[in-house]
């Protein structure tokens, strides 16, 4: 029987410490849970070890399939264009899979919710509580479809009202949702970070949540976030097995 596929994380990558530092503690949850799975990590920009790094030392290593999962939340740019450029440049003996992004699932919404409690509020509180569902932005209109899409279902769970909003590219900004929600009356405004890690953009989310009630931490290495993960390389990884007839 064949050794399951190795699971190649993709991060994004960042100037900020912290960004790199979240994607290993949500890299160690992988692991966590999954000793059986190889998991690897590698960034598109800024930092080490690159994904071309990581492809050509496992491929010297002798290893054959892989699950290339990006670490995006939404199906932009990078998930289009960048990551798959990057895969058709890996060494030929690779057989790699790219897996689906993270986002939509019920379990990042779930992963809201902790960030949410976290912060301070209750259960009891989803009914008189407004909240910005606040994303990084894009320019892709799919992406922004999507985080529009979500903040619909997830008024649906009983919020008295959720609003998009993003940090670059398009509108509203979260400061501008925070005033639009308190004019509703609700009795109090959260702000929940639709980002995987701190860096530029959560800081600029985080400054817009100044006149919020509560502001929540970004997704990071939150046990959903590492089952997601899990879910997307099992999903990836049963095509590659049938491919070579294992």
């Amino acid at each position: 029987m064949s050794k399951k596929p190795v699971l190649l994380v993709i991060a994004h990558g960042s100037r900020d410490p912290r960004h790199a530092a979240t994607v290993h503690a949500l890299v160690r949850r992988v692991r966590a849970l999954r000793p059986d799975v190889r998991v690897e990590t590698g960034f598109l920009d800024f930092n080490i070890p690159s994904v071309q790094g990581v492809l050509e030392s496992l491929a010297a290593q002798g290893v054959r399939d892989v699950v290339a999962l990006p670490l995006l939340l939404t199906r932009a740019f990078h998930a289009k264009a960048d990551i798959p450029a990057v895969l058709r440049d890996a060494p030929p003996q690779l057989r790699i899979r790219q897996a689906e992004v993270l986002g939509p699932s019920p379990l990042l919404m779930a992963a809201l919710e902790r960030r949410l409690y976290e912060a301070g509020l209750t259960p009891a509180d989803k009914s008189s509580t407004a909240v910005v569902l606040a994303s990084a932005g894009s320019t892709d209109p799919e992406a922004i479809a999507v985080i529009a899409e979500i903040a619909r279902e997830w008024r649906l769970t009983g919020w008295c009202a959720v609003r998009p909003a993003f940090a670059s590219a398009s509108l509203p900004r979260t400061e501008d949702a925070v005033r639009e929600l308190r004019e509703l009356g609700c009795e109090r405004v959260a702000v929940a970070p639709y980002v995987l890690a701190p860096g530029f953009l959560p800081d600029r989310i985080a400054r817009g949540a100044a006149e919020a009630d509560v502001l929540a931490d970004v997704l990071g290495a939150a046990p959903e976030v590492a089952r997601v993960l899990l879910e997307r390389y099992e999903a990836a990884r049963v095509p590659v097995l049938a491919a070579v007839g294992a």
